[in-house]
């Protein structure tokens, strides 16, 4: 069982989603502090505060995913262009999670929370290694 597991952990695509999982952690984290500072100190609508802070967020994401998980070093303006739109994609397959559960009558918020943060981070990773960052070896 051990050689399994150091063969799986040898594995590039392995290494990379977990490398791109820690991005993903720093980045919420980035957006958690960001949004909240802002919502206690500025007088910002909370949607302007969220917003901020997932920009915030999403930049910390791209740019240490394109150094440190896939280490482009393609055109930084089209790949971040498609990070951002696949980062919108992955917000849509979120907010279809939280659509079925509604029809449902599924209110459970933090499971259906994180049943959506789980499918985005998939669909992230694999349209960003694919798409975005297909061209690195």
């Amino acid at each position: 069982m051990h050689n399994s597991i150091g063969g799986l952990a040898q594995r590039r695509g392995v290494r990379q989603f977990v490398k791109f999982g820690i991005v993903g952690v720093s980045g919420l984290a980035i957006n958690a502090i960001v949004a909240h500072i802002l919502h206690d100190r500025a007088r910002y609508s909370d949607f302007t505060d969220f917003a901020i802070g997932f920009m915030a967020g999403g930049f910390s994401n791209y740019f240490l995913n394109r150094i440190w998980t896939f280490r482009s070093e393609r055109n930084a303006l089209v790949e971040g262009a498609q990070f951002l739109t696949v980062s919108f994609i992955a917000l849509l397959f979120g907010k279809l999670i939280f659509w079925v559960a509604a029809e449902q009558h599924f209110d459970h918020f933090t499971t259906i929370w994180f049943a959506a943060t789980a499918a985005g981070v998939f669909v992230n990773f694999f349209l960003n290694k694919y798409w975005t960052f297909k061209h690195v070896n």
